[in-house]
């Protein structure tokens, strides 16, 4: 029985949904890779300090994408990857397949691309802003206010 209980308290500490966002300096002059950079490291997607950072590369190449409404496999963004890596010099670190697919799940996860016989796009054919302000900033940030409110409020019957 003990064992089932912490079970059970295990997965109450399973988030229904997470997310973290980080405040930087305003974009100035910054360098195309560097803004997206920015960008997913403001959105939580790539941790401070990360040298694994495909994901940056993987949303510049479907913004870029996005001009034209294409949509890419995932075998075509991988192509793009690599070029994109020696055009900047950088490693190519993270260009697995296997990497590639769980990265595009998480901008799948994080409501920012969809997937269409095994093609992958902005969703809606969206600009990234109106994308965070859709998807981040109205469905998936104020329920997560709401719920801490509610801790909060727990927090004022206790005191009593």
């Amino acid at each position: 029985m003990l064992g089932n209980r912490r079970f059970h308290t295990k997965m109450k500490d399973i988030p229904l949904s997470e997310i973290t966002l980080r405040k930087y300096e305003k974009p100035a002059n910054l360098e195309k890779r560097e803004l997206f950079r920015k960008i997913c490291l403001s959105l939580g997607l790539l941790q401070l300090g990360d040298s694994r950072d495909i994901i940056v590369d993987i949303l510049m190449i479907l913004v870029e994408a996005n001009k034209t409404k294409e949509k890419l496999s995932s075998d075509e963004i991988n192509k793009r990857a690599a070029d994109l890596r020696k055009k900047y010099s950088l490693p190519e670190k993270g260009l697995a397949e296997s990497n590639i697919r769980r990265q595009l799940k998480r901008l799948r996860d994080f409501m920012i691309i969809d997937k269409s016989e095994n093609k992958y796009f902005l969703i809606e054919h969206l600009q990234l802003k109106d994308i965070f302000e859709k998807n981040i900033e109205k469905f998936v940030i104020p329920p997560i206010i709401e719920r801490i409110r509610e801790y909060l409020s727990e927090v004022e019957k206790t005191a009593n």
